[in-house]
């Protein structure tokens, strides 16, 4: 199996130098590493350009365009079948690729697979909810709420991205949120029960944790499903979203809020 590995990175030269080095650190390693600088206005290109491993990379510099546009360049390029992200803050443990490899070997039929995380914040471990465990099988509506599959946790088959498209480049946030549910929408995903990725939640770079009103980004994406089968549950979600961006507009006057989803019964 040929995997290549995609790390979009946005200033974040103290995180990913540890990141690359769990990809190398892989009991199987991947048959290449992209890593796609998107725009850093810090010390990234200098940090990768004089680290010991940079003849071991494929490295891309492109303007600023956003996490999607990082890593659609990435698959533009990968010479791999099988896709893996890696996002820039994150950690893989050593038998990751192996794991899902050997998963991949024994299901042939599955093209989509995902694994346990563990989740470290302000370097304590966070247990994770009832509601956060992750599913197998045709799940879409377990992820519609709020996506269960993390992106450094996931390997993908290239032929899946001919079917549903790539990254959408016009969403700031929630772009994962989006692809999965196009990819769930027509395939089903497999959970590799180990836990094989550690998760640094909570520091100021993270998107999630700087972008206000996410919702908006998920009903943008959920607006896609409309016309599919699954219709009802779709409409019922963003309803619901909705009703919750509104009741926070009015509390505090969110013109903006008010104005685009005020009409809305």
């Amino acid at each position: 199996m040929k995997i290549s590995v995609i790390i979009p990175t946005y200033n974040r030269a103290n995180f990913l130098l540890k990141t690359i080095q769990s990809v190398l650190d892989q009991s199987i390693l991947p048959y290449e590493i992209i890593v796609v600088d998107d725009g850093s206005t810090d010390e990234t290109q200098a940090i990768i350009k004089d680290s010991p491993f940079y003849d071991k990379l494929i490295y891309l510099r492109q303007e600023n365009k956003g996490v999607s546009s990082a890593r659609n360049r990435g698959i533009d390029i990968a010479k791999g079948e099988w896709i893996c992200f890696l996002d820039s803050d994150d950690i893989w443990y050593p038998s990751k690729l192996e794991k899902q490899i050997e998963f991949h070997k024994n299901n042939p039929n599955i093209l989509f697979s995902h694994t346990n995380e563990e989740w470290i914040f302000n370097g304590k471990i966070i247990k994770q909810k009832k509601h956060q465990q992750k599913q197998s099988g045709f799940c879409f509506e377990q992820n519609i709420h709020n996506t269960l599959i993390g992106a450094s946790t996931v390997m993908i088959h290239k032929t899946i991205f001919d079917k549903v498209g790539l990254f959408d480049e016009s969403l700031k946030v929630c772009e994962d949120y989006d692809l999965w549910l196009r990819i769930l929408s027509h395939y089903e995903v497999r959970l590799v029960e180990d836990t094989l990725i550690k998760k640094i939640a909570g520091h100021k770079e993270q998107l999630s944790f700087s972008t206000p009103l996410m919702d908006i980004y998920r009903i943008e994406a959920l607006k896609k499903h409309l016309n599919s089968k699954y219709s009802n549950i779709v409409q019922k979600v963003i309803s619901k979203k909705i009703e919750i961006l509104l009741k926070g507009a009015k509390k505090h006057n969110n013109k903006e809020i008010l104005d685009r989803y005020g009409s809305i019964s």
